[in-house]
């Protein structure tokens, strides 16, 4: 990829008008009193959005309810994939700011057990600056993103050899390429999609990139990584990492930026546009919007904030009706079962349920 052909002068504009939104966000987050909601929040309508860009439908309230453990009905294999997405988006919000982008969180948060490219430089941040050599993971970690994974080929597999009345025999020299079970009849895996070589390219993207302006280099990166294809399953892994990327860097250190829900705005012909400088400007504008809406969520979490108290300013000194608020405000749905778990009465959680209905 070659950077310098980029017409770099069509692109301050909408840089500046990034990084603008994105740094009035994170300082309004900064002090903002609906901020752990916001960031809740936030984390369902990016895993729907990262769904819906690739022609899944998931519903917000399902998500909610599977996340909640309090399934309606039986959860789909898209909604088990959207799932995915927040649990992953919790974890790297947990974690330190330069971890997702470090060697470990890169590989953990990847899914690649003792596989992954050759040894190779890091960056002054600590980020992973070319391929890199994995030395084996600590077999206490809890790699959630990879067991959920692991469950789902294990069932794909089954399902493959039940169908065909026949074994698959397995190929050695591609299970030293993944930690997780592979079916080997070419339905689920791209048996000739060279991860580590797409990974070691993409980090190379990552380390030529690192002296530009930091919305620029996010988008570059976004842009690099649909291009490249990296990863055959995880393909919504790429916003997350580049959202810890703006976090890492200070941009917006007070949240995890909503990527996916962004690009959902982007029209899908300037997304996959022949130029390449009208991608990079699509995924400028995907930042922007994605500025956009958090600015909006916030500002109506506000303002939700302040209704629901003011219905509620009576309350008993005792009352669990601030920890109700604070559960309606961080989740697009909540049931009265949901609020029974912070052991609230039946007529308390209804209190609360009317309260956000007015």
């Amino acid at each position: 990829m070659r950077f310098e052909t980029c017409p770099w002068e069509t692109l301050f504009e909408p840089v500046a008008r990034t990084t603008a939104a994105l740094a009035r966000l994170d300082e309004r987050l900064a002090r903002s009193p609906v901020r752990d909601g916001f960031v809740e929040r936030q984390h369902f309508a990016d895993a729907a959005s990262a769904l819906w860009l690739e022609g899944e439908l998931v519903h917000l309230e399902d998500l909610v309810l599977h996340d909640a453990h309090m399934d309606i009905r039986t959860p789909t294999h898209e909604l088990t994939r959207a799932h995915a997405v927040p649990r992953t988006r919790r974890r790297i919000f947990a974690q330190k700011p330069d971890w997702a982008l470090s060697r470990d969180g890169f590989l953990a948060l990847a899914g690649r057990g003792g596989a992954t490219p050759a040894s190779g430089p890091r960056s002054r941040e600590g980020e992973v600056a070319g391929p890199v050599k994995a030395d084996g993971q600590d077999d206490g970690e809890d790699d959630l993103l990879a067991e959920e994974f692991a469950e789902i080929d294990a069932v794909l597999a089954r399902s493959s050899k039940i169908l065909s009345d026949a074994d698959v025999p397995g190929r050695k020299e591609e299970t030293s390429r993944r930690d997780r079970p592979e079916p080997q009849n070419g339905l689920i895996y791209d048996l000739d999609w060279n991860e580590e070589e797409r990974l070691a390219e993409w980090q190379d993207v990552i380390a030529r990139t690192r002296d530009l302006p930091v919305v620029l280099r996010g988008a570059v990166l976004l842009e690099a990584w649909s291009d490249i294809e990296v990863l055959q399953h995880v393909a919504w892994l790429g916003p997350l990492l580049v959202a810890a990327l703006l976090r890492q860097e200070g941009l917006a250190a007070n949240h995890l930026a909503c990527l996916h829900l962004g690009a959902k705005n982007i029209p899908r012909e300037r997304r996959r546009a022949r130029n390449r400088s009208d991608r990079l400007l699509a995924c400028l504008d995907a930042l922007h919007d994605a500025a956009l809406a958090g600015l909006k969520e916030r500002d109506r979490l506000v303002l939700a904030k302040s209704q629901m108290e003011r219905k509620l300013r009576d309350r008993r000194a005792s009352s669990k009706l601030s920890d109700v608020v604070g559960l309606v405000l961080s989740r697009p749905l909540v049931s009265t079962g949901m609020m029974e778990r912070l052991k609230v009465t039946k007529q308390g959680a209804q209190s609360g349920r009317r309260a956000r209905a007015a």
